[in-house]
């Protein structure tokens, strides 16, 4: 198979590291790609904003398969355009990826079908918003309705706080993202991701992990895409897992159906394990970053051959096997993310770092005058496996340890929740 991966972060780089492992693969190509994916695929300058110009490089390059990484695409519509044009994609409809696109229809979604979530409004001016805040009080969480990076987020413990992301919001710091809000209910409990693979009718359990979305140790700090994760989640236990299927995804897939915009691609649900059991936080209608890198480490099975099955409406017929080691990922990122980051400081130590089998995935690097150099917020993600989580973690930490580059930073405690459970239970 000749297969094009859209994208060019740590995400679309474990992907192409896992796909090219495959039996199945001819040719790998990825759009912009970076140049960690640079030693699996071939790069290709393509603006994927540009859904013509992506199609028409499939069709001269005889492309059997696109595999879309970030939701940017998947919203604006890339896999129609590309179908459209006769093309196999891995990867929502426009319509199905509002799961993602807008909390306010996923919220809707979940009042409709019933679906455990937390409770909530929705506004699109800024005096009804403050007057709900006021009236519920805090702690209190505020969401930007569209994509925002997994910046759009902010958990208030306090009114000012609330009211002062409702400001943000509709004075424009999110763009078009914050024109809409939705603010809801503060949840009590431990967060985990948990992935389906979908092929529009059946959705097939496909691992489960925790993100550490805020930017210092101990949880502290602004929301950012997530600065390290873990897989599996212990949180997500067999009996959670069959209840997160029963009460979550599987009216979410009649619902999506029911609707016209039946799901097919990753449905990744961010969930908040309550006493009362799981709740929706919110949907991503793609692979985590960086929960993809830990699971593609842990998947015993051919990810071209489950792709393909997606695809094809062959789910049904499909199982996935895991391998019994814990993985975890370790984000390095550039002086100043969240907010604006440093770029074009110098990167040294990659081959040494990943010398005891820790892999080094990228996630905003570039060459510069032959020297690779940080390009983005999240620029490395470093990831190892274990027996256990905390030997996982003993073992990315060493491997990041090595790395030379003074101007990033990283949590230190990536993986606290799964190693105190290890330790209480030694």
């Amino acid at each position: 198979m000749r297969v094009l991966v859209i994208g060019s972060g740590g995400r679309e780089h474990a992907l192409a590291w896992k796909i090219a492992a495959s039996p199945l693969l001819t040719r790998l190509y990825a759009a912009p790609g970076n140049p960690g994916i640079g030693r699996d695929a071939e790069l290709v300058k393509l603006d994927i904003a540009d859904h013509a110009a992506v199609a028409a490089f499939c069709k001269d390059n005889a492309i059997d398969l696109v595999v879309v990484g970030p939701e940017g695409p998947l919203v604006a519509g890339i896999a129609d355009d590309l179908r459209g044009e006769g093309i196999r994609v891995f990867g929502p409809s426009k319509r199905a990826a509002r799961l993602e696109g807008s909390k306010g229809f996923t919220k809707d979604l979940c009042a409709k079908y019933d679906i455990p979530t937390a409770a909530y409004g929705r506004f699109a001016d800024l005096a009804s918003a403050k007057a709900y805040v006021e009236k519920v009080g805090a702690p209190i969480v505020i969401k930007a309705d569209g994509l925002a990076a997994g910046k759009g987020v902010t958990i208030a413990m306090t009114l000012d706080e609330a009211l002062a992301a409702l400001d943000a919001c509709f004075d424009g710091a999110f763009g078009a993202a914050g024109a809409e809000v939705v603010v809801e209910e503060f949840l009590t409990g431990e967060e985990a991701s948990f992935f389906c693979l979908c092929d529009g009718t059946t959705a097939l359990p496909f691992g489960t992990a925790q993100d550490h979305k805020r930017v210092g140790d101990g949880d502290v700090g602004p929301n950012t895409g997530g600065m390290g994760a873990y897989s599996p989640a212990p949180v997500m236990t067999s009996e959670m897992v069959e209840r997160t299927m029963r009460e979550i995804i599987e009216p979410t897939m009649r619902g999506m159906a029911e609707l016209g915009a039946p799901f097919a691609g990753v449905l990744f649900a961010g969930l908040m394990i309550t006493d009362q059991g799981p709740k929706l936080i919110e949907y991503n209608t793609r692979f985590g970053d960086p929960e993809c890198q830990v699971l593609m480490m842990r998947l015993k099975d051919d990810l071209l051959v489950l792709l393909n099955a997606a695809v094809d409406g062959q789910l049904a017929h499909t199982s996935i096997r895991w391998r019994d080691e814990a993985a975890l990922t370790v984000v390095m990122a550039a002086r100043g993310y969240p907010g604006t980051p440093e770029k074009g400081s110098v990167i040294r130590g990659l081959e040494e770092a990943a010398s005891d089998g820790a892999e080094i995935f990228h996630a905003g690097t570039a060459i510069n005058g032959g020297a690779l150099v940080a390009n983005g917020g999240r620029v490395l993600n470093v990831t190892a496996t274990g027996a256990t989580v905390g030997e996982a973690q003993q073992r990315a930490y060493a491997a990041l340890d090595r790395i030379d580059w003074p101007q990033g930073f990283c949590r230190r405690d990536i993986g606290w929740q799964a190693v105190a459970r290890e330790k209480a239970g030694a």
